[in-house]
């Protein structure tokens, strides 16, 4: 696996700036982490549950951050009324469980497309823009720690996921 620099998924935040560049960094560092740990694998490699008893694959963990890049940007911040990508009211977890390889280029631009489209709608608020969450207002600082957060904590499972696979690791 060549380093994710190397292969153009992502850049190192900066060590100072302010606190929108930063964020913005972070953030997009993260989203190039993802992509980077599913790298060169086949589509059969990015839907295979590599770390049993665990149900996780590093495709679902792609449309499930498509997803959440969605609910926070879109119908959080931007107040889109637009409905989730996978998730239904039968099968809440279809993100992570109704896998296909013969989609996962499909899945892979949905997630393309949905970060392309947050970065957008982001760039036009605040960081103390407010936006409204079903357990009440939340801001866009919030969203961007909160969205750090949550690629952190999944691209850890990437690592663990992406190893099992083929042995690749790193950062």
């Amino acid at each position: 696996m060549t380093s994710p620099e190397e292969a153009g998924f992502r850049v190192d935040p900066p060590f100072v700036a302010g606190e929108r560049a930063l964020l913005d960094a972070w953030l997009d560092f993260h989203r190039g982490t993802l992509l980077w740990k599913c790298d060169g694998l086949s589509p059969q490699d990015l839907v295979r549950h590599s770390a049993e008893p665990s149900a996780l694959a590093l495709l679902g963990l792609v449309r499930h951050m498509a997803e959440v890049e969605r609910g926070w940007f879109r119908n959080c911040l931007a107040g889109e009324d637009i409905a989730p990508l996978y998730s239904r009211d039968d099968s809440e977890d279809a993100d992570f469980d109704e896998l296909d390889p013969d989609r996962a280029t499909e899945d892979f631009a949905t997630y393309r497309a949905e970060v392309e489209r947050c970065r957008e709608i982001a760039v036009g608020y605040d960081l103390d823009a407010v936006g409204t969450h079903r357990r009440g207002p939340v801001s866009l600082r919030w969203i961007y720690l909160h969205m750090i957060e949550e690629y952190a904590r999944h691209n850890g499972h990437a690592d663990l996921l992406r190893e099992c696979i083929d042995g690749a690791t790193g950062d």
